[in-house]
């Protein structure tokens, strides 16, 4: 059996924030390294020689570059990033030297280490490569296309009846690509007024829709390495900002709770950021607090945007949606309730940076305090560390 399908069609095919912050490593940290590594939470049992299948796929990547025409598409869609950075990304081949795959029994081992400049682009195919070929070496067949096509047209029908605006976060933790393609084409077809976009930029070039996205936890993690729990969101804030100018400003909340992070977005942040997104923890309860916050600076929250994240299906966005319908602007990134409702069980997986180095000093191991603590990702030591540091209970 061929698994050359799971192969990423181009080099694109990865969620937008991966760019975005690359090309911020590139201006900032172009000597720093990271390391990753694969966390099966669902605990799934892989099946015999899957690594073997995982490897040969990685290996393919390395053949993948960014074309003329998808050039042409980012200096148009997102000129805030510059023609040296698109150069340069014209310039890029995964190098798959970087990825270390190992299989024990059911377990599979994976880690990503290298220029963290180099490696930030591997998680998200890695993981999506992981999820496609799951399904297909265990031999679990998914619904056909005309049942998914369905499923999506009567999602976008019912987020259309609540006024709502969305986009498709699913890349990560997909099916598969096919259906991604046909979700994120229905959406395009079905969706105009609602559907705003894709994390996917490869999608979000086939079908002349948006890429979505500004960062995600590691270039906090990151900043925590390099200048301490305590500076982290400031840094790792005004570092965006100085890249940036004022574009891509949605700053992600969690990586330290989000207790923290608001006590260091000052009323410079909260007008310089045109909103925040929420990732864990109670929804509600985070949209309140971030209004209050607003309030609080004598900012008003209509002028800014909640967007929510966090394992989004319908009954959770009504249920957002009516609560602060009026309250503050609001979007929403859906992911596996739309590139994996396909009649299997999703996966549970993440990849997550475990270690980064800057400026070559010493390797520090990382960590993310989500505001659910079964999400927390590093050492024991280091999250109890961190937690006296900021004095989180």
């Amino acid at each position: 059996m061929s698994f050359k399908t799971a192969v990423s069609p181009s080099i694109l095919d990865n969620d937008f924030y991966k760019f975005t912050m690359q090309n911020a490593v590139i201006k900032l940290f172009p000597y720093a390294k990271a390391q990753y590594r694969f966390i099966n939470r669902g605990e799934h049992p892989f099946p015999e020689k899957f690594a073997t299948h995982l490897r040969q796929a990685i290996d393919q990547m390395a053949d993948l570059q960014l074309s003329q025409k998808e050039k042409d598409f980012l200096q148009e869609t997102c000129p805030y990033l510059d023609p040296t950075y698109l150069d340069f990304l014209q310039g890029y081949r995964y190098d798959p030297a970087e990825v270390v795959v190992e299989q024990n029994g059911t377990d599979v081992s994976v880690i990503i280490e290298g220029y963290w400049y180099r490696t930030i682009l591997w998680e998200v195919p890695v993981m999506a490569l992981i999820s496609e070929l799951y399904y297909q070496l265990t031999g679990q067949e998914r619904e056909n296309d005309v049942k998914v096509i369905e499923k999506v047209q009567t999602k976008v029908k019912k987020y259309k009846e609540l006024g709502i605006q969305f986009a498709d976060f699913g890349t990560r933790r997909r099916h598969s690509l096919a259906v991604q393609d046909l979700v994120v084409r229905t959406l395009q077809e079905k969706g105009k007024g609602t559907f705003i976009g894709t994390s996917n930029v490869y999608l979000a070039m086939k079908y002349d829709t948006k890429p979505i996205g500004t960062h995600a936890h590691e270039w906090f993690m990151f900043h925590a390495a390099k200048y301490g729990y305590k500076m982290a969101n400031v840094m790792g804030l005004e570092h965006w900002v100085d890249v940036y100018r004022g574009d891509l400003g949605i700053a992600l909340t969690d990586t330290f709770t989000t207790e923290v992070f608001f006590d260091r977005f000052d009323k410079k942040f909260a007008k310089l950021f045109d909103g925040v997104r929420h990732d864990s923890g109670d929804a509600i309860e985070f949209g309140e607090k971030t209004i209050a916050h607003y309030k609080k600076l004598g900012i008003d929250p209509l002028t800014k945007t909640i967007i929510f994240s966090d394992g989004l299906n319908y009954e959770k966005v009504e249920r957002i949606a009516s609560h602060f319908k009026g309250k503050i602007g609001l979007s929403f990134g859906i992911g596996t309730s739309l590139t994996n409702d396909v009649g299997l069980q999703p996966m549970n997986i993440v990849i997550k940076m475990i270690k980064a180095l800057p400026e070559e000093k010493r390797w520090t191991g990382v960590i993310k305090l989500s505001d659910e603590p079964q999400k927390h990702t590093g050492k024991e030591e280091d999250i109890e560390l961190s937690k006296r540091l900021l004095q989180i209970k």
